[in-house]
């Protein structure tokens, strides 16, 4: 499998995200190894342009990360999509469409797509995405795009994974700032205002309007950030009528190059720092769940909460005494 990842290997490729993505420990434990001899050649220094896309729903990400793709595999780059998913809370299962969206790029042999299950918690967001981009870089893809569904906190997880985080937004929602709330707006690097599409006779002027919302998102920018060191730009671009595309990636580039050599090295070493935090608190919560003194007390625990008869705080000391008493170090 190693072999093959370096080799580019679409099939070995797949193998290796599964094995990462895997919560099994035995694969675990696998997937350490994969990844120590996969990192061994750049570690935080990879040459990958690293770009998380996020945005509100029905923005248009399928048709933009499509757009962009095939013109940077058209440019000579190779592309890989990780799309991470909304798990079932009840079920752990995920829709997974966005291969479906992006025919055209998930037919592109220079692009490589692949939809992941969030897991249901932001640690194993981090854990199998962060792995996932060491796996496709490894595979001589230069360019990732980690696309994630919605907006709420596991933007922000991945805003801390990549090089530079991109906000998609929409014109006509009535208040230009509803539903955006200002966390994203202060991590966001890059902003753009989808479906700018240009006037066909007599319609709609939907290019006006978008850029009506990019002026007042701009505005909105300098009272959120400030006098930051790097200005977020507020662009338009029409991902179905591929207009503005390349300026937005111009802008990606500009904001990659005004961090420098040394400052994106600074930055993907704090985030692996950060990365090394959420792995051990998945980690824990791994052993917690499997741990065989929780297992014995956890039913009686949770008929006691559920009857009223235990405090969560009691009952959350109780399994982590539970759990210290039964594992080596306790």
């Amino acid at each position: 499998m190693l072999a093959g990842v370096r080799a580019g290997r679409r099939a070995d490729v797949s193998r290796a995200i599964t094995l990462v993505e895997s919560s099994k420990r035995a694969h675990r434990e696998q997937a350490r190894e994969l990844l120590t001899a996969l990192t061994q050649e750049y570690g935080v220094r990879s040459p990958a342009v690293r770009v998380g896309i996020s945005g509100v729903p029905g923005v248009g990400k399928s048709t933009f990360i499509e757009a962009l793709g095939t013109r940077l595999t058209a440019a000579g780059h190779r592309v890989g999509v990780l799309a991470v998913d909304p798990s079932s809370i009840r079920t752990g299962g995920s829709v997974l469409g966005d291969k479906t969206r992006m025919a055209r790029l998930a037919n592109d042999p220079h692009a490589y797509i692949r939809p992941s299950p969030a897991a249901g918690t932001l640690g194993g967001v981090a854990r199998a995405t962060v792995q996932a981009m060491a796996v496709l870089e490894a595979a001589a893809y230069d360019v990732v795009l980690v696309e994630t569904v919605g907006v709420g906190q596991s933007e922000v997880t991945v805003a801390g994974m990549v090089d530079t985080f991109l906000f998609l937004t929409l014109a006509r929602t009535g208040d230009q700032l509803q539903g955006i709330k200002k966390g994203i707006l202060e991590i966001a690097d890059v902003i753009a205002v989808n479906k700018a599409d240009p006037r066909s006779g007599d319609g709609p002027d939907r290019e006006g309007e978008a850029r009506a919302a990019a002026r007042e998102l701009a505005g909105a920018l300098r009272l959120v950030r400030g006098k930051s060191e790097w200005a977020p730009p507020v662009v338009t671009v029409s991902a179905l009528h591929d207009v503005g595309v390349d300026d937005l990636w111009g802008q990606v580039l500009a904001h990659r190059a005004h961090l420098g050599a040394d400052g994106l090295a600074d930055k993907r070493a704090e985030q692996q720092l950060d990365f090394t935090w959420a792995l051990v608190r998945d980690e824990l919560d791994q052993r917690l769940r499997h741990s065989d003194g929780v297992r014995a007390i956890r039913d009686d625990v949770r008929a006691a909460v559920l009857a009223g008869e235990l405090p969560a705080p009691v009952a959350a000391d109780r399994l982590l005494a539970a759990y210290d008493g039964a594992s080596p170090e306790g």
